[in-house]
């Protein structure tokens, strides 16, 4: 039997079950939109994002929701076919696309049951707030990042072997 790279999808469901365990705290003990302090530069805050990642077109019309939950699907099933495609010894990608698969299942799964994101996690310093967020929007972006870095390590290997 093939060894595929779906072995690794493993994190994509502890992404999506931190990622619902935390939002449902986030529900049950957070006033929406108030702050609750927990360091100098972090606070929790719940809120809700129809939009996409750290609120961009948060404000739109209604048209995102169901937009931005069909790309988030389509994402989704090219993530699995590209898995599927991958030799389970390519850690590094495999688990770069669980976190992507995770993160994008764990915000799907809100704007199908709310119709909205949950954020809570809000970094900021002095006057300056960074967009609230969540677990699966942080998972995104690691993902997102593991890729970059693999690309570009693999970039500049290429170019000392020619």
């Amino acid at each position: 039997m093939r060894k595929t790279g779906l072995f690794w999808l493993w994190i994509a469901v502890l992404v999506l079950i931190v990622d619902r365990v935390t939002k449902s705290l986030a529900l049950s003990n957070l006033t929406l939109y108030v702050e609750r302090p927990v360091t100098k530069f972090l606070n929790f805050t719940l809120s809700y994002n129809t939009g996409s990642a750290f609120g961009f077109l948060n404000n739109s019309s209604g048209w995102e929701v169901p937009a931005f939950g069909l790309i988030a699907i389509v994402v989704s099933v090219c993530i699995l076919i590209w898995l599927f495609r991958l030799s389970r010894k390519e850690k590094w990608t495999g688990i770069a696309l669980s976190f992507i698969v995770g993160g994008a299942l764990g915000n799907l799964w809100d704007r199908i049951s709310y119709g909205h994101v949950i954020d809570f996690i809000q970094l900021h310093a002095a006057k300056w707030y960074f967009a609230t967020f969540n677990i699966a929007d942080s998972a995104i972006c690691i993902g997102a990042f593991m890729l970059v870095f693999e690309a570009v390590i693999d970039s500049s290997k290429t170019k000392k072997n020619k």
